[in-house]
């Protein structure tokens, strides 16, 4: 049953949005495949919007909260419920949880990014308690999971908390208490009938007590779609080039073109690569990084070739195949950069050689497609 009591405005900023079925099951069969004695175990979803994470046949404790009463009122389970918004007073009384009592918190959390472009007209603050208060709700309702002392945690959020390095230290208090213990990724397209959107990944991940760092992050081996990739192997281009406005360091005059900021790949998707204005986003680019950046506006072209689970990454790059063809990328760039013509100089067969290079890069990652 999806939340039709709310309009659009309040669908993004309660984060409410229905899950599916199958996808509560893949929650549960995480749990039953690495928690012993389940059953032992007080069940809670503080988000719990009609309750589709509380309709399981279950025979634990099961607890729901939400913000939203009129959700609530459509619960079906027979769960215990209580109106409450979770991220304020945080604490075991407001659950009728005693100290003792062992406790797993399931859902689908929401994520709202304030700071984002996307929606960003209809979006407002949500009250939360100072010390778990972040720029996304979904940061903060991990936070109120370490301050329940949760024994197990298996929820959906964005696999973007967990591999942007800043968002993972945001996560600091909830990182230094619990561990990956497994993850699934799934695509954001699962909670949406669109199909032209930019589509991000989302991790269905089980945590359990223990301490992470970044590296340990870096090193996890993730799983989409029967596919395993590692952080520690996408080697990015900001090793090489500035992501960010470098105008207090470099000369506009030593700049022989001008690039629009970058963040992942999703962001590029949606932003210019080149341009001709100089604005509070624009980076200087000099002579001897031009060639990266004709990449970064290639790699935009081939973006279509790059499954959804990468959009959180940075734009990612194999630097010594890169050497060895960096002038296709500049004829390449060139095509529909007039003012990189003079840069430019003919290469013989830049497009297959580029081409070779993504199917390379990508390996079994490199989206097949008789519509791209």
């Amino acid at each position: 049953m999806k939340q039709q009591h709310l309009n659009h405005a309040e669908q993004v900023n309660l984060g409410s949005y229905y899950t599916k079925p199958e996808l509560v099951q893949k929650v549960y069969d995480l749990l039953r495949k690495h928690v012993p004695n389940f059953n032992e175990y007080t069940i809670i979803d503080n988000s719990c919007g009609y309750g589709s994470f509380l309709d399981f046949d279950i025979v634990n404790k099961k607890i729901g909260a939400d913000i939203d009463g009129i959700a609530l009122k459509k619960v079906k389970s027979d769960a215990i419920l209580i109106e409450h918004n979770s991220l304020s007073k945080i604490n075991r009384c407001n659950y009728n949880l005693s100290d003792t009592e062992k406790v797993i918190m399931v859902g689908n959390p929401p994520y709202n990014d304030t700071t984002s472009i996307i929606r960003n007209k209809i979006k407002h603050v949500q009250k939360e308690t100072n010390t778990i208060k972040t720029r996304d709700l979904g940061m903060s309702f991990l936070l109120s999971y370490n301050m329940l002392n949760a024994d197990f945690i298996c929820v959906l959020h964005p696999l973007s908390y967990l591999i942007k390095k800043t968002n993972f230290n945001t996560l600091d208090e909830f990182t230094k208490n619990y561990k990956l213990l497994d993850c699934e990724i799934i695509s954001s397209q699962e909670f949406t009938d669109k199909v032209s959107s930019t589509f991000f990944p989302i991790a269905i991940a089980l945590y359990c007590k223990g301490r992470m760092t970044y590296d340990f992050i870096e090193n996890y081996s993730f799983s989409a779609e029967s596919k395993k990739f590692m952080l520690k192997e996408l080697v990015s281009v900001g090793n090489f080039i500035s992501k960010y406005p470098n105008q207090k360091f470099v000369n506009e005059k030593d700049a022989i073109a001008k690039f629009y900021t970058m963040r992942d790949i999703n962001a590029l998707k949606r932003s210019k690569t080149f341009v001709e204005d100089i604005t509070y986003n624009t980076i200087f680019v000099q002579q001897d990084k031009l060639d990266y950046y004709c990449y970064v506006d290639v790699f935009k072209k081939f973006i279509p070739r790059i499954p959804y689970y990468f959009g959180n990454c940075d734009v990612m790059i194999d630097n010594d195949k890169f050497q060895n063809i960096k002038e296709c990328f500049v004829r390449y760039s060139a095509e529909t950069n007039i003012t990189l013509k003079k840069y430019s100089r003919d290469v013989e067969n830049y497009r297959e050689k580029i081409n070779s290079y993504f199917l390379e890069l990508l390996g079994e990652h490199y989206v097949y497609s008789e519509n791209l």
